[in-house]
């Protein structure tokens, strides 16, 4: 980590191979960026990562962790209105989180200009979908800035935040997961640290701020004649480029779309000329226009919806161009990344013969699948494992987002409905109505209930749905890289007030709250059965440190690990270490006997208590 603290703060210009969320907090200290504000979320975590990297007292960047994204981009709002340079980043997803919010910005003078970061997922790699958060700038009067590469992203994050002040409007930087986490060599320029200023620049006449009926109309108009003055920026911007073959074929693309196509042209021997844009909201039309004319025939290539393909059909249209414009023409062009090999097969498609599809030679070896799995210790398997003795089948179980997902998993099962953060007590309180056979059980974490789970469980006290819900407590963010959360007692800057989960939950009137050491499974079981027996809504906290964090801290104090268990002579081969608790460890031979894996036991021996006939036992 002093390598990249004395990466990020060095004043010289200079080079270094870095990933993508690395390049753009350069850019953001190059660049004066004073607040920065997130919630953490897959791809864009090595973002905090590397700020963090930076002792607090020689950060040039205020940064904080928020609640969740809408919080987030209102205390980056905060902070741009107040004249300070401002950021805000988060996965695709977090957009939906914070769109009540951010869909306002463009309506305001961000006097001290604000970023927004959004870490798009094509091919949903760690996403519930493929959102194209492209369309809420198409809403929200937004520009959008798209980088193909570190480099790009560390130039355009700097270019925004100069619009972005020049303009006073927000500016959306749209990172995908392969330009988050892409590896290049990349040129950063000087850094001169400035003093800390504390002056408020706040003032009412900048505004107006409040977008009442009498004035949003005026504000809207303001917000569409930024826009069309920001096109005119990015008609002659170098952000836009042409690659000329001499063709009379093009192709428009942008982000990683683009660096795909580029390995497939190297196989064309009549190369087409390609329109990349940098920009891509809004369009630059001159330019698309005049590429439109220098082409009998345009393929539109990008990734998951036809956001662009759409804008430049009908500025075709209007135009009255004669180019032939090639979109999608198959359902597969809307899903997942455009990788090579799948750009190869729609040049393949849209051309034949100009470029040989991917054919490759089926494998002999058949790899069997490999569900994710819950570490090894980790609190939530034992908790599945108790709470699942205590359920009947016909008992209907709501997930949420967090490492406890996997619960709905072989072999646990415990979880049969998923929708967005936060979501099951709203969904457990709907499926208990008209419900009198089947009881209701949820699960949340600690994280997800700060994020976004109190609104549901403030509407199951009071509407007194009965379920029951179970928070599964392990004191962070375990899913994205253990970030700190207000239950935590920490925060990126250090201590920070502990929030109680169970004085919270007692203050909002949660009649029936126990809690209870995961470990602790005969008494979790019990618990689990007296709230599923309580009239009205009912809580378990089933909590447990997050055994992946709690070993990594041990072992950086470099205290001794407790030894792994192993499997004893009274192993009767019922398979319920494997089967039914399934933690990873244990493994099952040819033979059919049972062993434990010792790189991957980390002794905590809560399995112990699984085996019906004591089979398992320590090492010493």
């Amino acid at each position: 980590m002093k390598r990249l603290e004395e990466m990020l703060l060095t004043r010289e210009a200079g080079s270094e191979i870095m990933i993508g969320n690395t390049a753009v907090v350069r850019a953001m200290i190059e660049s004066g960026v004073k607040v920065v504000t997130s919630y953490p979320g897959s791809p864009t975590p090595e973002i905090a990562q590397a700020i963090m990297s930076v002792p607090a007292d020689r950060n040039p960047l205020h940064f904080q962790f928020s609640v969740n994204e809408k919080v987030a981009t209102e205390v980056a709002f905060g902070a741009s209105i107040n004249g300070h340079l401002s950021c805000v980043f988060f996965k695709s997803v977090g957009l939906n989180v914070a769109s009540d919010t951010f869909v306002q910005l463009s309506l305001m003078e961000l006097i001290g200009g604000m970023v927004v970061m959004i870490g798009d997922d094509p091919g949903a790699n760690s996403s519930q979908n493929e959102q194209d958060n492209r369309h809420y700038a198409l809403m929200s009067y937004t520009p959008v800035f798209e980088p193909s590469t570190p480099q790009e992203a560390y130039a355009m994050f700097k270019e925004a935040t100069r619009i972005s002040k020049e303009m006073k409007m927000p500016i959306i930087l749209r990172l995908t997961t392969h330009v988050c986490h892409a590896k290049e060599r990349v040129a950063f320029g000087t850094w001169s640290p400035e003093e800390t200023d504390s002056k408020s620049r706040f003032d009412v006449d900048n505004g107006p701020y409040i977008p009442i009926t009498s004035v949003s109309l005026k504000m809207k108009r303001r917000a569409l004649e930024k826009l069309e003055s920001f096109r005119d920026y990015s008609e002659d911007s170098a952000l836009n480029r042409i690659v000329d073959n001499h063709s009379n074929k093009g192709i428009i693309s942008s982000g990683t779309a683009f660096l795909s196509l580029m390995d497939c042209v190297l196989e064309m021997d009549e190369k087409p000329d390609i329109l990349k844009l940098g920009i891509t909201n809004p369009l630059p039309k001159e330019l698309i226009e005049s590429f439109l004319r220098n082409h009998s025939e345009v393929k539109v290539l990008e990734e998951l919806d036809q956001v662009i393909e759409q804008q430049v059909k009908s500025l075709a249209y209007d135009r009255r161009t004669k180019t032939r414009i090639i979109g999608k023409e198959h359902i597969d062009d809307f899903i997942g990344e455009y990788l090579p090999d799948k750009v190869r097969e729609i040049i393949s498609r849209t051309w034949p013969g100009t470029v040989e599809p991917s054919h490759e030679a089926p494998s002999s070896v058949e790899i069997p699948a490999r569900p994710a799995q819950m570490c090894p210790g980790c609190g939530h398997r034992s908790a599945f494992f108790a709470v699942k003795s205590a359920l009947k089948k016909i008992d209907i179980t709501v997930a949420d987002i967090g490492c406890y997902t996997l619960g709905a998993f072989e072999p646990y099962n415990l979880g049969q409905v998923l929708l967005c953060m936060g979501h099951c007590s709203g969904t457990g309180s709907g499926l208990s109505l008209f419900n009198d056979e089947r009881r209701v059980v949820a699960f949340i974490g600690d994280s997800t209930l700060f994020h976004a789970g109190l609104p549901g469980i403030i509407n199951a006290v009071y509407n007194n749905h009965k379920m029951t819900l179970i928070v599964m407590e392990n004191g962070t963010t375990a899913m994205t890289g253990h970030q700190d959360h207000p239950g935590s007692g920490s925060s990126v800057r250090g201590p920070a007030t502990k929030i109680s989960i169970r004085k919270l939950l007692d203050a909002l009137g949660v009649a029936f709250i126990k809690e209870v050491d995961t470990y602790q499974q005969t008494k979790l079981k019990k618990l689990v059965e007296d709230a599923l027996g309580f009239d009205g809504f009912s809580v378990v906290i089933a909590r447990h440190p997050c055994m992946l964090k709690f070993t990594r801290e041990q072992r950086r104090k470099l205290k001794t690990m407790p030894k792994p268990v192993r499997v004893g002579s009274k192993c009767d081969r019922r398979y319920v270490c494997v089967k039914r608790f399934a933690c990873p460890t244990f493994q099952r031979g040819e033979d059919g006997s049972v062993w434990v894996q010792e790189d991957l036991c980390i002794g905590d021996r809560s399995c112990m208590q699984t085996c019906p006939v004591d089979a398992i036992i320590p090492s010493e």
